[in-house]
């Protein structure tokens, strides 16, 4: 094992979040050091791990971009590819490409109040490596990269054609003139099926129950008007908060007026269909509206493969798979040479990091998140998660400007660590991801709780969260600090 190697602030992860920490961390704090340490060979995050064909994001770029770069692309609603060169170039722009050490898994942290550092183990190559720091910076999101979720369907070892998964999608796969079945109705498959119908004989969703699809033009008008009379430093701001305005207002209208939203999606699915077609069996959710993330289509571009009859929906429970597809358990077969498994993905609290505090192991489901990017009993320590009803960068964006209030207030008093505690016996548990997604009902209970009050719950407000952690106190009352005893 080497020697550990300090940074004032250690960051784990170069994806989306990441790679903003380290610009607000450089911004703010030109003269310290810090490094970012990533799993994989390349930076991205999620935006470099996923291949699959159409693959985008499910947000507008104007709020899914960073506060301090704007989007200057037409495309508002981007493919991967395009996501992941804005993420490079703003990383190669500032430098931030420099500290990043890749290949390095982090794999535990333990803090040693006595020194007032956290000491860092990664893999790398076959061997531990160890950092230490004064604050570490967790960036990794909340998806298991390793691996997406398996139902375990009955009889796959029988199917003679080939099943994939979008999170390992292979290299030049080619389904041309290949009947496609893509099993799930979420975000992924949303995308997947209208952009395989370029090659393959015909695409299906099989979807088990509907989810709500929403149509959105991949271009924004009004932001290309802007920025031809303004300049883009100028239109960023204004196209930006119209889209955090406009998403708020249909959240919050789906909360409070569902039946309105329901009917609203229902009418507009109906005009992009063919007469007649069965929109209440396919596209009909047993649940109300933002109980799940809703998804997007792109210029309708699933609803018009439809009408092109290159795509199909069925809504049926899969029995087992055949010889050459999937039974049904209505009693039908669906033929299939390739079926793609887009049945969704596998949460890792922080990353699968071990944590202890002096000697002490962390166990994160007895913890409780503060301000939802601190974890109560931890001292120096941040974490990502972004926003389930909006762009997660707004949130990430947030973050990183608290942290660096936080860091200044350190610096201003002159204190080595602070540390939330949640001593109000009145402060129930909730959980930290209010949402009914199914991959957050399979994992929540593996991560920190949240509280029944601030600053102890996670609030899905932007506008709440900038107004508390862009300006509100540092010192709440909810957080300790300390300073380091002096060796006699």
């Amino acid at each position: 094992m080497t020697e550990p190697a300090h940074v004032d602030v250690l960051i784990v992860g170069a994806g989306l979040s990441g790679i903003g920490a380290a610009h607000h961390i450089q911004a703010a704090f030109p003269g310290r050091h810090y490094a970012i340490l990533e799993a994989r060979t390349a930076l991205g995050g999620t935006w470099d791990l996923f291949r699959y064909p159409g693959v985008r994001s499910d947000s507008d770029m104007q709020t899914l971009g960073y506060r301090f770069r704007p989007w200057r692309q037409a495309t508002a609603i981007a493919d991967g590819p395009a996501i992941l060169s804005y993420l490079r170039e703003t990383a190669a722009e500032a430098g931030i490409d420099r500290h990043i050490r890749y290949g390095h898994r982090v794999v535990r942290a333990r803090w040693c109040g006595e020194t007032a550092r956290w000491t860092v183990e990664a893999e790398h190559e076959g061997e531990l490596v160890r950092f230490t720091a004064s604050f570490l910076y967790l960036c990794g999101g909340y998806y298991h990269y390793d691996a997406g979720y398996d139902p375990g369907f009955a009889g796959t070892e029988r199917f003679r054609g080939q099943i994939l998964h979008p999170q390992h999608w292979p290299a030049e796969f080619d389904y041309t003139g290949k009947r496609v079945v893509v099993i799930g109705s979420g975000a992924t498959a949303v995308t997947l099926v209208p952009a395989m119908t370029d090659r393959a004989a015909h695409v299906t969703m099989l979807q088990r129950s509907p989810t709500y699809i929403v149509a959105m033009p991949s271009e924004d008008a009004l932001a290309t008007g802007l920025r031809r009379l303004l300049g883009d430093r100028l239109a960023y701001p204004v196209v930006r908060w119209k889209n955090i305005v406009a998403s708020t207002l249909i959240y919050q209208l789906s909360r409070r007026r569902p039946a309105m939203v329901r009917a609203a999606i229902r009418g507009m699915v109906l005009r992009r269909l063919p007469p007649g077609y069965d929109v209440d069996t396919h596209f009909r959710p047993r649940y109300q509206p933002w109980d799940q993330r809703l998804c997007l289509a792109a210029d309708g571009d699933l609803f018009a493969a439809i009408r092109r009859g290159r795509a199909s929906v069925v809504t049926d429970e899969i029995e087992e798979f055949t010889e050459t597809g999937l039974a049904l358990r209505s009693g039908e077969e669906l033929p299939a040479d390739v079926v793609v498994t887009a049945t969704g993905l596998r949460l890792l609290a922080l990353g699968g990091i071990e944590l202890s505090v002096d000697g002490r192991d962390v166990e994160l489901p007895k913890t409780m998140a503060y301000k939802g990017m601190m974890l109560s009993g931890v001292p120096n320590l941040a974490f990502t998660i972004g926003y389930t009803n909006a762009s997660w960068t707004l949130k990430a964006d947030l973050v990183g400007e608290y942290v660096v209030r936080l860091l200044r207030y350190l610096d201003k008093h002159g204190y080595d660590s602070c540390v939330p505690v949640n001593d109000d016996p009145d402060v129930t548990e909730r959980p930290l991801l209010d949402f009914d997604a199914g991959y957050v009902r399979r994992s929540v209970d593996q991560f920190p709780r949240a509280g029944s009050r601030e600053p102890w719950r996670l609030g899905m407000s932007y506008v709440h969260d900038l107004l508390n952690l862009r300006y509100g106190r540092v010192d709440d009352g909810e957080l300790r600090f300390s300073r380091r005893a002096e060796p006699a």
